[in-house]
């Protein structure tokens, strides 16, 4: 193994145990609130009271500027506005309703601190809760709030620069940090979504999630009926699940880490009944599985691409809930997994169609030089087949009698298992990152 890659894979694994920032996470930006000067002429509000005032105003002014000071209570815009705080400018609820409410097209908020939502989930209370058109919501702190920033039906929104934080403490009611529903065309860009319960697209179309980092949280990214849309150079680590994705077609993850998705229900990412999805490029590390798919692809013709991954040291790194065609892995890398793949209820992956993927197991050969191994990669996984009949034993994965028994089956072919998969024509160079 090259020194670079198993540095670098060093490196993402330690970041998903410690939550230290990998050296692949997003090119820098910031999640919050920045340096900003009220410029000359600007309307201020002076107090809350005013800021009350501002907003209710029908004629009010079209841009209203906050001093860095608290401004308290649940504030409403109903209007095109633009408001703009100085760094330490903060919105703070009453705690009783979600803080700030958006029902009006075209409104920027721009630069402010909101905290202190109520904490029903009957009426989902809020950081910012907005409705409406091309609204913008950037460089914004939401914390002390049940859910962070609940978007919908909000077509052709942007959140740009939003840091969303959740508690800390564990708590078991926690709501989404993001919400997207029935959004189309939305985007969230470099955002910082942590200790929250998920990030959520749902019936939207057309989103695109690019350059955010989400930690801490359930579901890093949930997609529902949530087709065309793009998750691209984000940093998703430590939550139960990276990314699902539910009844959904034509998603496209590019570029990404999936990485320390632990427990029983970790999962880097994972498909249901969903279709033409492609994923390329992404780095999926130190999870309990790696990919779960479950019936998907669901249709004849919906290609399912996974090509130029790497998938490194995750405890399995394909889980299969039946196998369709078309469903193809090409040129990835699969590189030091305790169990390359199993197949739920027993069965096989020979449905999906392997080529030119690296194995970090291979023990082929490569005499004419071609850069392909002149034998066929096989997968035939006598422990994986006794854990599908006795799913007791997926206690002692990892442990010397369950490697005992890889040994025991290729030495005595009596006691192999069926084949599971095949690549017949593995790359013997690695994958590079």
């Amino acid at each position: 193994m090259k020194a670079s890659w198993l540095f670098g894979v060093l490196g993402l694994c330690a970041c998903a145990s410690t939550g230290a920032s990998p050296a692949r996470e997003p090119s820098a930006f910031v999640a919050g609130p920045v340096q900003r000067r009220i410029p000359d002429g600007a309307v201020v509000a002076e107090s809350s009271a005013q800021l009350q005032q501002l907003l209710t105003a029908e004629s009010g002014p079209s841009e209203i500027w906050l001093r860095a000071r608290d401004y308290v209570g649940d504030f409403a815009i109903a209007r095109r506005v633009s408001l703009h705080g100085e760094r330490g400018a903060s919105l703070v609820g009453t705690g009783h309703n979600t803080v700030l409410r958006i029902s009006a097209d075209d409104v920027v908020v721009d630069n402010l601190e909101v905290r202190h939502s109520g904490q029903r989930h009957t009426a989902e209370d809020a950081g910012i809760h907005a409705k409406g058109r091309g609204i913008q919501i950037r460089n914004t702190h939401v914390s002390d709030s049940l859910f962070g920033v609940s978007l919908g039906p909000c077509p052709r929104c942007v959140l740009d620069g939003v840091f969303v934080e959740g508690p800390r403490d564990g708590a078991e009611l926690k709501g989404d940090g993001i919400k997207l529903w029935e959004s189309d065309d939305a985007v969230v860009r470099h955002c910082r979504v942590e200790h929250v319960r998920d990030l959520v697209v749902w019936y939207s179309r057309r989103v695109v999630l690019e350059g955010n980092v989400v930690r801490h949280s359930r579901y890093g990214s949930h997609f529902m009926y949530a087709h065309d849309s793009i998750v691209r150079d984000s940093q998703i680590e430590n939550n139960v699940v990276g990314i699902f994705v539910m009844y959904s077609a034509r998603l496209h993850l590019e570029r990404n880490v999936l990485a320390g998705a632990r427990g029983a229900a970790g999962v880097g990412v994972g498909f249901k009944e969903s279709d033409a999805v492609h994923l390329q490029s992404n780095w999926i590390v130190a999870n309990t599985t790696g990919v779960y798919l479950d019936e998907t692809p669901r249709s004849e013709n919906a290609l399912v691409l996974f090509r130029g991954n790497h998938f490194a040291i995750n405890d399995v790194a394909l889980r299969f809930h039946g196998v369709r065609e078309p469903l193809h892995f090409e040129g990835n890398g699969f590189e030091h997994n305790a169990t390359l793949a199993e197949v739920e209820g027993g069965g096989d992956a020979l449905a999906a169609r392997f080529t030119g993927n690296h194995f970090s197991d291979y023990a082929g050969y490569d005499l004419d030089g071609d850069g392909r191994g002149d034998v066929a990669y096989q997968t035939q996984r006598l422990s994986g087949e006794l854990v599908n009949t006795q799913p007791s034993l997926a206690f002692f994965h990892g442990t010397a009698a369950m490697s005992l028994l890889e040994v025991i089956a290729m030495a005595a072919p009596v006691f192999a298992s069926r084949l599971l998969l095949e690549d017949r024509a593995p790359s013997f160079r690695e994958i590079e990152p």
